[in-house]
């Protein structure tokens, strides 16, 4: 028996919002569906040029199935793919040039999507980050609608075998976004990182576990501190 979509327990995703009006939907069907199939494309080249050819005709402010399709790319394994993919989708969350969001049903699709990444998603955006830092402040915005991203951050964080780097950037947006539920961890592990360098200080001559964490430490303070404000 057919189901009535009404009742399917979840909002559909549109091609285009209400102000996909008047940007001409039936010109730009062709363009738009041939730039979005490349995104599945084997060949990076291929999944660049279409993504460009979406953020060119301003598809994924327009559209909430273009904004989750381009949200898709964010673990792409080749880095210009993903830092582009980041780039669209922290614009699309943020006012454009004169000041206007993108569609309510954009942003509700978008943000239910990002809501539920995982540390695969995350930690590519903070590789990302460490390789291209003009996208730091796009990457602030995305964690800042993902109220979970706090503990995928932990995770990450905790994670001895991720370059120092991608652990620095980890404890650093915990504070800049202001990830609460991580302060229980972070204290515990300044209270770890403390207890270990104080007994490298007692006996200098001793073999140090893992040195390269001491460096953690500044911005695990830094971080404890920034949530700890008011």
């Amino acid at each position: 028996m057919k189901q009535d979509s009404d009742n399917l327990g979840f909002p559909q995703l549109s091609l285009f919002g209400p102000e996909g009006s008047s940007v001409g939907i039936l010109e730009l069907f062709p363009e738009v569906w041939g730039a979005a199939e490349l995104l599945t494309h084997p060949n990076a080249t291929k999944r660049l040029e279409g993504l460009g050819r979406l953020v060119a005709i301003n598809a994924p402010r327009l559209s909430p199935l273009i904004a989750y399709l381009v949200a898709t790319r964010i673990p792409d394994p080749d880095i210009d793919v993903r830092s582009l993919a980041i780039q669209t989708i922290g614009k699309v969350l943020s006012p454009d040039e004169g000041g206007a969001l993108a569609s309510e049903a954009v942003c509700y699709h978008l943000i239910n999507h990002l809501t539920h990444m995982r540390t695969r998603q995350v930690y590519a955006i903070l590789e990302a980050v460490a390789r291209r830092p003009e996208l730091e402040a796009v990457a602030e915005r995305i964690f800042d609608v993902c109220s979970c991203a706090g503990n995928h951050l932990v995770e990450i964080l905790l994670n001895r075998k991720a370059p120092l780097t991608i652990r620095l950037l980890a404890v650093r947006y915990i504070g800049l976004v202001g990830y609460l539920d991580a302060l229980p961890a972070l204290e515990r592990i300044q209270a770890r990182l403390e207890s270990r360098q104080a007994g490298q200080q007692a006996m200098p001559f001793a073999v140090q576990d893992a040195p390269e964490e001491n460096e953690l430490l500044p911005e695990i303070r830094k971080a404890i501190s920034s949530l700890h404000l008011p």
